[in-house]
């Protein structure tokens, strides 16, 4: 029997690890400075929990932003859990790392992306090939930021749904 070494799983741990230092992190300290996240995950995976509506919504994939507010957030070993507010309505979430397709740091141009691409043996089976390329945010005029603030009354106090097409290449 041959035996090698599974680079793409072991890459697919080591960032989902990642997440899950830096996520512990922010749940004892806090976002430090400009950091925030806009994690994109799969809305399907048979161990995520979130709303009816937002999982009516967003069947396939949804885009959270963690940022201004946020609560609740708790750090296992498998996901987190945490309330964001949408409209006005906090919303408790819980995303397992196995869920999470992208997770970016605009204030510093980082961003993971895991991918899935079916073998050509097996169909059935995914094969995570993770990426570490950094997208670039679309640039956003100060005004029109400063506006948006305004607008919303308080700034940060809903959390955003976000496409991440313009971040992608």
């Amino acid at each position: 029997m041959d035996r090698s070494i599974d680079y793409g799983n072991l890459m697919h741990e080591a960032m989902r690890g990642l997440i899950r230092k830096v996520l512990l992190d922010v749940a004892q300290n806090g976002l430090p400075g400009a950091h925030h996240f806009f994690i994109t995950f799969d809305t399907s995976h048979p161990d995520a929990e979130l709303a009816d509506w937002l999982s009516d919504r967003y069947p396939d994939e949804m885009t959270v932003v963690m940022q201004h507010w946020y609560d609740n957030l708790e750090v296992g070993d498998d996901g987190f859990s945490i309330t964001l507010n949408f409209g006005d309505l906090p919303e408790p979430l819980y995303i397992p790392y196995d869920a999470i397709k992208t997770f970016v740091d605009p204030s510093v141009e980082f961003g993971l992306r895991f991918e899935t691409h079916s073998s050509d043996e097996d169909d059935d089976a995914a094969t995570p090939r993770p990426s570490a390329k950094v997208p670039k945010p679309a640039a956003r005029p100060a005004s029109k930021a400063k506006d948006d603030r305004e607008a919303a009354g308080e700034a940060g106090k809903d959390a955003e749904i976000v496409s991440l097409d313009s971040f992608r290449k």
